[in-house]
Order: structure tokens, then C-alpha cells, then sequence
């Protein structure tokens, strides 16, 4: 296992785990508790872990974020297998707009090129990676957040206020029966609120890791949302009630 690849592993356990000590991630991946140590100092530096006492535990709470670089490494194959199911929504002709996030990139990705459909994003990553070949773009400009390259703001929000779309791929920090859809930051939390209510059809793209979370503002109830595709299998009681809120489940799409 390369370096760079033993840390990104690291990095998932971690966050997969609620923590982990030492111990384990050497017993896991097999290296020295030396090398485990050294790593886990490389990662707090880049804001990737906290360490704790004999061990490493995820940079999250209700109102702290993580960053653009730390989503961007965890789960990737849940987020692949999610991108899978989520272009099967598509349909030529449609104005798609994509939410900015990790998830949601992987879904731009598996996007045809072949110029079908019109997409708009609040992520200059994801605009990029949309306008390949044949198919236009729409940024809704704005204000860049630097820890999760979002683009929000006065200028962003008017433009949203002034369009409609067929197509939301939505992502989200925290995904809870109770409070709905949350995200640490006001101003996201404003965009994402305009996503939806401009939205004709909206489709959740979450691992199962958001399941019970919460973070600091609600953007969006279950009602809100019209399908949601996930990466693991939902419990019967939370698969029951996000069904009764008439929300279509797509879950188990990384098995």
C-alpha cells in the first residue's frame, strides 16, 4: 500500500469508527505503531484528523464542518455506487442542477458528455468536471467558502431565486427523521433551502454515514425530498419512516 493510500484509509476508518486507536490501525492495516503515529500527526496537520489519547478520532460536531479534502477521501466506493444509480435519473432535455459536495461530484462524473442535458452548480469542481465535451454550464457565481468550495452569497442566492430546474442531485452534512436536512453553515444552508424550493424533482445523494446526524442549520424536511439513494442498507424502523414522509428509498446500491 502506497502512502498516500494507507493515509486515505486512515482517514475512512477513522470517520467510519467515530475513532480509533493506535492499536487497531496498526492491527488493521498492517504497519508499526510508529508509522501509524507519524501518519496521525501528518493528518492533524492537514486538518484531516483530531489526535486523541492513544488514538485519532473524525473533525465533526454539530457546528464545525469538515472540509472539502476531508469528505473527498472517505467512502469513495459508497459514493461511486451511488453515482451509478443517481444518472439513471436523467432524461434528455433537462435542466439539472447539482449540489456542491463529494457525493455529488462522483455523480457529475458519470454524467454523459454528449451535451443532453443543461447543468448548474454552485461548485466551480463540479463545473469543470460537467463541461466536458458537448454539455454547457451555469455557475451561479458568488462568494467561494474556501472549506467546502461552495459558491454562496447575495449573488449566488439571486441567481437561484430567478431559475427553476427539473433535476436537484442534493447533498447534505447530517440527514435526521426528526430535524430533517442539516449542514453546519447559514449561508449553504440558505442555498441548498433555494435548491430545493427551485427544484421539480429532488434526489438525495447520501452515504448511509449522514443517517442520524445532525448538524447546526435544517435546510430541508423529509417531505422535501423525493428519492433518496444511498450507499448501505436502511433499518426496517428508518426505512418506514422516511417512506411514510413519501420519500422513495434506494438503498443496499453498494453491495
Amino acid at each position: 500500500m502506497l502512502p498516500a493510500e494507507r493515509k486515505r484509509r486512515i482517514v475512512e476508518l477513522v470517520s467510519d469508527s467515530d475513532g480509533r486507536s493506535v492499536e487497531s490501525l496498526s492491527e488493521h492495516l498492517g504497519y508499526s505503531k510508529a508509522t501509524i503515529r507519524r501518519d496521525l500527526r501528518e493528518l492533524e496537520d492537514r486538518g484531516l484528523i483530531e489526535r486523541s489519547h492513544g488514538g485519532a478520532v473524525p473533525v465533526t460536531s454539530v457546528g464545525r464542518e469538515q472540509t472539502y479534502g476531508q469528505k473527498e477521501v472517505q467512502n469513495l466506493e459508497g459514493k461511486r455506487a451511488i453515482a451509478d444509480r443517481a444518472v439513471e435519473e436523467l432524461a434528455e432535455g433537462q435542466v439539472v442542477f447539482f449540489d456542491a459536495g463529494t457525493t455529488t461530484m462522483e455523480v457529475a462524473r458519470k454524467v454523459p458528455k454528449d451535451g443532453t442535458i443543461l447543468g448548474v452548480t454552485n461548485s466551480p469542481r463540479l463545473a469543470i468536471e460537467l463541461n466536458e465535451e458537448d454539455n454547457e454550464v451555469k455557475l451561479t457565481g458568488g462568494t467561494l467558502r474556501r472549506r467546502t468550495k461552495a459558491l454562496v452569497g447575495p449573488t449566488a442566492e439571486s441567481f437561484m431565486e430567478r431559475t427553476n430546474f427539473d433535476l436537484l442531485f442534493l447533498g447534505t452534512n447530517g440527514f435526521d427523521v426528526e430535524s430533517g436536512l442539516t449542514t453546519p453553515n447559514e449561508d449553504e444552508a440558505r442555498m441548498k433551502k433555494l435548491m430545493v424550493e427551485k427544484a421539480a424533482k429532488v434526489v438525495l445523494v447520501a452515504d448511509l454515514s449522514k443517517l442520524g446526524r445532525r448538524s447546526f442549520v435544517q435546510f430541508a424536511s423529509l417531505e422535501d425530498i423525493d428519492l433518496f439513494i444511498t450507499d448501505g442498507t436502511l433499518d426496517a424502523d428508518s426505512r418506514e419512516e422516511i417512506e411514510s414522509a413519501g420519500v422513495t428509498v434506494v438503498d443496499g446500491v453498494a453491495r
